[in-house]
C-alpha cells in the first residue's frame, strides 16, 4: 500500500534529480512534483514562454476538452460530453495551460498498463495556440512521463502529424500486418 509518507520520499527523490533540469525565466526548476491530498505525485512542467503541462486530472476543463473534440478532431466527430468524461477518469491525462489566464490550451491521454504498453491518443492543441511547439512537447513530456512509469512501447495515431511526432521518435509500424483492430 502506497502511504503519504512514502510518495513524500518518492517526490524528494524527483526533485532532487529536477535540480539538475532546466530553470524557468525565475530561476526555478521547470519540472516540479506535488502531491495530491490523496497522496498521489502530480507533475508540473513550466516552459519560459508562459505555459505549463500538468497531469492532474482535476485540472482538466472536461467541457473545453469535450467541444475540442467532438466538433474540431477528426477522430472523434460527435463524441458525447458522457464517453468524453468516462475517458477521462479511465485515462492518465495531460493538460496545457496558459500561465496568465490558466486557461486550458491542450490535451491529451494515455490509456495503459503502465508496465508494457501505452496508447497516447486524443492529442489536441486549441487552433489560436497551434504554432509554437506545444503538440510536440505535450507528446514529448507524455512520452517521457509513461517510460518514468515504467511504460516500454508507447503507440499513436495520426493522419497528418507525422512531421510533429517522428522528431520524438515514434515511426511508422515495424509491422504492421501483426496488429487488427475491432471497430
Amino acid at each position: 500500500m502506497t502511504t503519504r509518507s512514502t510518495v513524500r520520499d518518492g517526490i524528494d527523490d524527483l526533485q532532487h534529480l529536477a535540480a539538475r533540469w532546466p530553470r524557468d525565466a525565475d530561476g526555478n526548476p521547470a519540472t516540479r512534483w506535488t502531491a495530491t491530498p490523496y497522496g498521489r505525485a502530480v507533475l508540473t512542467i513550466k516552459r519560459p514562454d508562459g505555459y505549463r503541462i500538468c497531469d492532474d486530472p482535476d485540472r482538466i476543463q472536461v467541457d473545453r476538452v469535450h467541444s475540442w473534440l467532438s466538433t474540431d478532431a477528426y477522430w472523434a466527430l460527435g463524441r458525447s460530453r458522457d464517453v468524453v468524461a468516462t475517458a477521462i477518469a479511465n485515462s492518465i491525462v495531460f493538460g496545457v495551460y496558459r500561465d496568465a489566464d490558466e486557461q486550458q490550451v491542450g490535451f491529451a491521454r494515455a490509456i495503459t498498463d503502465l508496465a508494457t504498453f501505452g496508447w497516447l491518443c486524443d492529442v489536441y492543441i486549441d487552433r489560436p495556440e497551434r504554432g509554437r511547439g506545444l503538440g510536440r512537447w505535450l507528446v514529448g513530456t507524455a512520452r517521457d512521463e509513461l517510460h518514468r512509469r515504467g511504460v516500454r512501447r508507447l503507440l499513436l495515431a495520426t493522419l497528418d502529424a507525422h512531421d510533429v511526432y517522428a522528431p520524438l521518435g515514434f515511426a511508422p509500424l515495424a509491422h504492421p500486418d501483426r496488429w487488427m483492430e475491432l471497430t
